[in-house]
């Protein structure tokens, strides 16, 4: 047996380099530590994820069977106003005709719409200027110089493909995450 020197403790305490005793109780203090913490950190943080009701709103099913070529449809989508609007072949067209480079924000009609389903526009019904609800969804309502929607407020021009063509609106309204789940239905979000 080696014998116990100031320069190897281990030795003294009966120990030639295997595990010590205290090395097991600094082990599990700190384990045991690590498992208090996680236990106090967890319902903190979990008490910040989303509830089911705002679970519930965060997507929203549409059925758009019944929205016939040129209608518009208001709906809402996370406590916000959405359009959906069935183009017609001409609105299309119109939308075609436009150089997306000629546009403040330019993005083309294809852009915008999903592949195969080019005649039908989700979008956001918020100006991009100050947040107002456009007009144009309605029936009835003033849909602006472009056939689009018109924002009172501020006097923002949107068209057909709901591009900010004139006003004080910096973009175009929104497109939000959107998919068709069939031919009749979109679920948005």
């Amino acid at each position: 047996m080696a014998e116990a020197t100031i320069d190897n403790p281990a030795v003294a305490d009966g120990d030639e380099g295997g595990v010590r005793r205290r090395d097991f109780i600094e082990i599990a203090a700190v384990s045991f530590g690590g498992i208090g913490a996680l236990a106090t950190l967890y319902p903190l943080i979990s008490q910040m994820a989303p509830s089911r009701d705002v679970l519930a709103e965060s997507s929203t099913e549409i059925d758009v069977s019944a929205i016939q070529p040129g209608q518009a449809v208001k709906a809402v989508f996370r406590k916000q106003p959405l359009f959906v609007r069935r183009l017609t072949p001409k609105e299309v067209a119109e939308a075609d005709a436009v150089p997306a480079s000629s546009l403040r924000d330019p993005e083309s009609l294809e852009e915008r719409t999903k592949p195969g389903h080019k005649d039908m526009l989700i979008t956001m019904g918020v100006c991009t200027h100050l947040g107002c609800v456009p007009l144009g969804a309605g029936e009835g309502e003033v849909k602006g110089e472009f056939g689009g929607y018109f924002c009172p407020c501020h006097g923002s021009h949107y068209d057909t493909a709901a591009r900010i063509r004139k006003g004080p609106a910096p973009t175009n309204l929104l497109v939000p995450e959107y998919e068709f789940t069939s031919e009749t239905t979109v679920t948005v979000g």
